[in-house]
């Protein structure tokens, strides 16, 4: 399939690219920018005119659900969400049931989704077996099956000295360890920011210090070590300075932040809205504010979707006793969108929007160690279409994704996607 994607505003953060040209796909891959390369011929030709052309979005954290939660979510319904928020590539938690702690569950699912056809999916393989944080996992063997990394998804390491070892065999193999930064005793059974909020509500809360004590602890395992670790979805102010000490130090780190927290607080829980019962708790409007300035100056290097679709059973309960999570990956576009806009008036408002795609496409393919997140000469074509100016309402009924349930149900947002490309191919049209 040859395709001609012609008058497209084509932006390519990782080659510095923000002009309007032709884009021309070949084979499966970007053949050329701006002229047609020698006899081209093409088989399909989508006029961009209005639109930005920019790569795939690739998101740090996506839950699909399979194996073993079918009845959240199933590769199918998640893998086509993927497709209408304009994400085609996705990493995979290891905290499915069974865990990924076995190579024959790892290809089984990377069997599943090429079967499907639709976005690039990549496992994160469990750190511990059964994520007990008690014995390693073979991380060999699982890197051979097709994971690009080690995680805990939310079950904190008790034994620092497991932790310890996980990372001295990491960093003798060169695999990144992925850590949400949250201490295994204090806060444990939070479900709320702790602050003037969660008092007033009577909610149990998750003090900042659970994620400053982990990070305190990874630092000095990682100078002990000399393990690359990538830090996921940090929540807080205080957390941030860490790491922006930790980055001037040298240590090899990276981090992201959930894109819920990149606009909302603890305030938005409102009269105990559970579609806002999210791990980590929305933070203070201090916290928020830190995190949209840190995505700004680099600090953090990546905004993920944390997609985690609930079902109805999970979700419609009283605040505490309900399932964490919300679905993102039809938003994660239309909220970064909403971030640059935000930042318009600021010293770098004309480059805004595309430091906002850099978030989820150069930076967190360099994270992963994926070839994504570009639209160079030679790179596999994914690729998406959007409208920028295009406004949709956040409905239950307009989500593909099985999990209807996030906070921002009944915003209107701008940037709809028109079209997604996967290794050359329309894998999704509007």
């Amino acid at each position: 399939m040859k395709l001609h994607i012609k008058n497209g505003r084509v932006i390519d953060p990782a080659n510095g690219i923000d002009a309007t040209q032709d884009l021309f796909i070949a084979d499966g891959r970007i053949a050329a920018l701006g002229a047609a390369p020698a006899g081209f011929t093409a088989d399909q030709t989508i006029d961009a005119a209005g639109l930005v052309v920019a790569p795939g979005l690739v998101d740090l954290s996506a839950r699909l659900r399979e194996p073993g939660y079918e009845y959240k979510a199933t590769l199918e319904s998640e893998l086509q969400a993927a497709m209408q928020g304009g994400v085609t590539t996705l990493v995979c938690p290891p905290d499915t049931d069974p865990v990924l702690d076995e190579p024959g569950l790892v290809e089984m699912l990377k069997h599943r989704a090429r079967m499907l056809d639709q976005a690039n999916v990549h496992p994160l393989g469990a750190l511990t077996v059964g994520l007990k944080g008690q014995a390693l996992t073979e991380m060999a063997e699982l890197t051979e099956a097709g994971c690009i990394g080690f995680a805990q998804a939310e079950e904190p390491i008790l034994d620092t000295t497991v932790l310890l070892r996980a990372m001295q065999y990491a960093k003798t193999f060169g695999y990144t360890v992925w850590l949400r930064p949250q201490d295994a005793h204090v806060g444990r059974g939070g479900v709320a920011h702790s602050g003037p909020l969660a008092s007033r509500l009577g909610l149990s809360g998750v003090p900042v210090m659970s994620e400053t004590i982990a990070l305190h602890t990874i630092f000095e395992l990682m100078r002990a070590t000399g393990a690359r670790v990538h830090l996921c979805r940090i929540s807080s102010a205080a957390g941030l300075d860490l790491i922006r000490a930790a980055k001037r130090e040298g240590l090899d780190l990276s981090a992201d932040v959930g894109v819920h927290h990149l606009h909302m607080t603890d305030a938005d829980i409102g009269f105990f809205d559970s579609n806002a019962r999210l791990t980590p708790p929305l933070r203070s409007q201090r916290d928020r504010d830190a995190i949209r300035a840190a995505v700004l100056d680099g600090t953090v290097d990546a905004v993920c979707s944390d997609h985690t679709p609930v079902d109805d059973d999970e979700k419609l309960l009283p605040f505490g006793e309900a399932s964490p999570g919300a679905t993102g990956l039809e938003l994660l576009l239309s909220l970064m969108l909403k971030w640059a806009e935000d930042q318009q008036h600021g010293a770098d408002g004309d480059k805004a929007l595309a430091l906002a795609l850099s978030r989820v496409t150069r930076e967190p393919a360099r994270i992963a160690g994926l070839p994504g997140g570009t639209l160079g000469v030679g790179a596999a074509a994914d690729v998406v279409l959007f409208d920028p100016t295009a406004r949709w309402k956040v409905e239950g009924k307009t989500l593909a994704s099985q999990g209807k349930h996030t906070p921002f149900l009944g915003y209107e947002l701008a940037g709809q996607v028109k079209a997604t490309i996967v290794r050359g191919r329309v894998a999704y049209q509007r």
